[in-house]
């Protein structure tokens, strides 16, 4: 125990020892760990900063291109809607002028034979 005790009381007494100068060598590698440690948060903060101003610029880009997907697709589909409603008006003309030509030869058949059937009592 006693080669234990002889060198912690030596190396006790070295460490009361410290001259001034050691002491303030000491004090400023501190001051200079601590300035360093706050450079680096500092660029860290400003690191995670920028890379968040990045992706908000992504994300608002991102949906500027969404919203002109978007009008693009509602022109279109109104375009489209137009066109459905034109080719609607048209086939429903169509239908009436086919039912009307139809009515028509349906009258004039209709005519036709009861002109036959009266010339037939006639006769």
């Amino acid at each position: 125990m006693k080669k234990f005790l002889i060198p912690a009381l030596t190396l006790t007494a070295g460490l009361a020892a410290c001259s001034n100068n050691a002491q303030d060598q000491t004090a400023q590698a501190a001051n200079a760990i601590a300035a360093d440690a706050s450079a680096t948060t500092a660029n860290a903060v400003d690191d995670v900063s920028a890379a968040s101003d990045r992706a908000l610029g992504s994300a608002e880009n991102s949906l500027d291109r969404a919203g002109a997907h978007l009008d693009n697709a509602a022109d279109h589909a109104d375009e489209k809607a137009d066109h459905a409603g034109d080719k609607i008006e048209n086939s429903a003309h169509r239908a009436g002028a086919a039912i009307s030509n139809s009515a028509d030869r349906a009258a004039d058949a209709t005519g036709n034979a009861l002109t036959r059937a009266g010339n037939a009592i006639k006769d």
